[in-house]
This record gives C-alpha cells, sequence and structure tokens, in this order.
C-alpha cells in the first residue's frame, strides 16, 4: 500500500484554517486623516521623554512573560504538560536619517520543549528572531522594509486564504499570545502608493515555511501509519531552501470605492506546510503552488462584512498523484457586529473545495482515508469587554458539519496595571473520528495561565 504524506493531515490545518488567525483582520477600515492621530500628541512626547530618560541610544520597549500549560488529558505521543515558558522579548528601533532599523528578539526558557538549540527558521531554542529589518522611502510613491519582518494581509478571522506568510501552528495549540500565530518571513516588501490604486509587492528570496506540526509538541494522525504519531516519531522534511531559486512572490492590488476596501492577490511559491511526500524517502515534501484570490470589506447594516475568494492550482500532476496534494478552490464570508453594549459578535463560513476529485478518489490505494470534495467551516466569535476595559472574555469556537469536529478557544485577560497582565485560557478540540483536522488533535486538548509585564 502506498504511503500518504506523513503531514498531509498536519499540514491540512492550512486549508481549512485558511492557507492555511493572529487572529487578526488584515484590513482594517481607516479613518479619516486627521482623525488617527487625534489627542496622542502629549502621549507621544511623554513616552519619547521616558524612553530618554533610558540614556540608551536607540528606543527599547519589550516585556517579560511567564506561562503554564497543562493537558486536560492524557497523551501517550506528549508530555503532560503542553508549555512551561519564561519570554523576555526586546524591541529595539533607532532612526537615522531616512532609516529606521528594527530587532525585534525573544529569548525563551521551556522545560516541556527541552530543545535550546537556536533554529531561527522554525523558531525552536533559546532565541527566536522576529524582527530584523530597516525601512526607508526612496521615492514619495514608494515605501520598502527589508529583513526579518511579520507579514499579513485578507479579510479573514483565524482563516486566511490569500495570506501565504508562514504562521506557528503549534504557538496556535499550546496557548501562546495570538500573535505569535504568524511567523516572521525574511522578504522584501515595496508598497508604491498611486493616485486610484496601491500595489504591495513582497518578495522572499528563499522559501518560509509555515512552523508546521511536527510531532515535537503535538501529536497528529498520520495517515501513512493509520495512527497517532508525536516526539518519538517526528516528521522528517525535504525544504526547498536555495536562495534565489526557492523563492516566493506574493502581490496586492488594492484600493477603495467608497467605504470599501477591495484587493486582487497573487502567490507564486510553495505549500506552506508539508502538501506532498518524497516517494523514496518517505520524507513531506512542499510542492509548488501558485495562488490568485480576491477580497472586499465594508460595511453592511450595523457591522462590517467581508468576502474572500482564491484559487490554489497545486503543483503539476497533483490531481492524479496520491502524494501530492490536489488544486483547490477556497471562500469565505463573514459578519462582524456590535450585539450589546461592549459585547461583539462575529461569525464566518469558511468552504474549501478540492478540485479534480474523481481523480483523487482514483489515485487512492485501497483503504486509504478519503477525503470530502467540500470541507465547510463555520465560526463564531464573542468578545466582551467588562471592568473598564481592563478585562476581556473571549471565546472563539471553530465547527465542521462535514468533519464533525470542532475547535473551541477561551480566554479571559486582565491588565493589573498599565504594565502587567494576567490572562488564562483554554483549547479544547472535539470530534468523532482521529483522523479529522479537529478530532486527531483531542488529546492535545489544554488550558493555560499566564503573566505578562510590559516596559
Amino acid at each position: 500500500m502506498m504511503k500518504t504524506s506523513a503531514a498531509l493531515i498536519t499540514a491540512g490545518f492550512v486549508c481549512w484554517l485558511g492557507a492555511g488567525p493572529v487572529a487578526v483582520s488584515a484590513q482594517e477600515i481607516k479613518l479619516p486623516e486627521g482623525l488617527t492621530g487625534l489627542g496622542t500628541g502629549e502621549k507621544e512626547e511623554e513616552t519619547k521623554k521616558e524612553k530618554n530618560k533610558q540614556g540608551l541610544p536607540f528606543d527599547l520597549t519589550g516585556f517579560l512573560e511567564g506561562r503554564i500549560g497543562v493537558r486536560t488529558q492524557s497523551d501517550d505521543h506528549e508530555k503532560s504538560a503542553s508549555i512551561g515558558e519564561t519570554r523576555l522579548q526586546l524591541d529595539m528601533e533607532k532612526a537615522v536619517d531616512m532609516f529606521t532599523f528594527s530587532l525585534t528578539t525573544d529569548f525563551i526558557l521551556d522545560p516541556v520543549a527541552d530543545d535550546y538549540d537556536v533554529n531561527l527558521e522554525s523558531g525552536k531554542g533559546l532565541i527566536d528572531l522576529r524582527e530584523a529589518n530597516v525601512t526607508f522611502s526612496p521615492l514619495d510613491f514608494m515605501d520598502v522594509k527589508a529583513g526579518r519582518q511579520i507579514l499579513t494581509w485578507g479579510t479573514g478571522d483565524m482563516i486566511f486564504i490569500n495570506d501565504l506568510f508562514p504562521k506557528d501552528w503549534n504557538s496556535f495549540f499550546i496557548g501562546r499570545d495570538t500573535e505569535y500565530l504568524k511567523a516572521p518571513s525574511d522578504a522584501l516588501k515595496t508598497a508604491f502608493f498611486f493616485e486610484n490604486f496601491n500595489l504591495d509587492v513582497i518578495y522572499t528570496p528563499r522559501f518560509d515555511h509555515d512552523r508546521f506540526i511536527d510531532g515535537h509538541r503535538i501529536s497528529f494522525f498520520d495517515r501513512g501509519m493509520n495512527d497517532l504519531r508525536g516526539r518519538e516519531n517526528e516528521v522528517r522534511t525535504d525544504l526547498p531552501d536555495d536562495w534565489f531559486s526557492d523563492d516566493e512572490l506574493a502581490l496586492r492590488l488594492y484600493r477603495s470605492f467608497g467605504a470599501f476596501e477591495t484587493a486582487l492577490y497573487y502567490y507564486n511559491g510553495y505549500w506552506k506546510s508539508p502538501g506532498g511526500q518524497n516517494m523514496l524517502t518517505g520524507n513531506a515534501t512542499f510542492p509548488k503552488l501558485q495562488v490568485f484570490g480576491a477580497s472586499v470589506r465594508g460595511p453592511v447594516a450595523k457591522g462590517i462584512a467581508n468576502l474572500e475568494a482564491g484559487y490554489y492550482r497545486s503543483a503539476e500532476g497533483a490531481g492524479s498523484n496520491p502524494l501530492i496534494r490536489n488544486s483547490e478552490f477556497r471562500f469565505l464570508a463573514g459578519y462582524e457586529q456590535e450585539i450589546a453594549t461592549e459585547l461583539t459578535a462575529a461569525v464566518q463560513y469558511y468552504l474549501e473545495r478540492k478540485l479534480d476529485y474523481d481523480a483523487y478518489l482514483a489515485s487512492l490505494p485501497p483503504g486509504a482515508v478519503r477525503d470530502d470534495e467540500n470541507r465547510h467551516l463555520i465560526t463564531l466569535r464573542l468578545t466582551k469587554l467588562l471592568k473598564q476595559q481592563t478585562m476581556t472574555v473571549s471565546l472563539f469556537n471553530f465547527y465542521s458539519p462535514s468533519d464533525k469536529d470542532g475547535y473551541l478557544r477561551f480566554n479571559v485577560s486582565y491588565k493589573i496595571t498599565d504594565n502587567m497582565k494576567v490572562e488564562g485560557g483554554g483549547n479544547l478540540f472535539y470530534g468523532s473520528e482521529t483522523h479529522t483536522f479537529f478530532g486527531q488533535f483531542q488529546d492535545n486538548s489544554n488550558i493555560y495561565a499566564g503573566l505578562r509585564y510590559n516596559f
């Protein structure tokens, strides 16, 4: 029997979580010019004075954080603790003439991972370099940002279609802050501003993959083994990693029509999480991928609505090759509205349709797990602000009626002071089958708590 990719299902979360949430809605409705900075001048001046008191030749901010978490049930393939890290982030910025230099570095101690060898691509080890870049404007209509940076665009809330920038799915599932869902890219971003439209061009000279589920911290269902797999047998990969040969290109052409923001997208690169398997070595691979997409976002009734779609053109021959992900069509519709005082609700419907489905069925070996032609996903977010907005209570639920599984995220955070915040939450997976996406992670359900001091 031919093996399907050991990591195909784990990579699958990229598809129905959308290419795959920081739980970020990348295109925000903008305030008119003149309102965005209203009332901030005095605060900015005070901040500058405080930074000058530090006596440093650059601006320095950051935080110190402790975070612990445990699984809510036993997992034979992982440790009982899901997270136990102490994290120090230092964010340095320096402006020199027309250039602004930024460096953001995280220092991590985590006995749960028990891995301190630095790997800047996977984020494992003692140091995670989040940003190291320079920003400048060589022309009035042009901005440039070169180096390691966090990139995002699109309209989804924790669902990504046209955002083909690296994600850290391990962070997302073990209880780190949602900002860590976004992994860094080593790229050149050029933004052009014209009278009727704007254009973003992002070139990545060497492929930046997701920090995908590989078994090191989260167990998953391996279709080749037909069983769960974890840290005792981590995924091995064949990475496209040649500079300027295994590169990526992402484009976004966008403009507003009244209050509605519209955009066209293009991506040429590779599946961000493993989407294939090397027949000879058994290693997971990252097949070539092109994506064409569009989005629109704007006010509807008393809230904000968004639509987004994308056509995923997988590597040649993917439809008839069970070792390579098929091409796909993806669609997202969402709506967000304040339904009571400081209570916001948001819903989304997501469709992922596998193309060349008949060829896919014909290519499967006997007894192999079969994907549905259509995967449906519904999300609900509820956010409540309390105690003069010093406390935030949030709930986010994914549910797939086609797979009959789901994933509930909940979080409560409280600002003790302007600089200190405490929080707690959980990641709870449920499903009737172990081979479905959320179902396979049931043994990874966890609760966590954290304390952060900002400076």
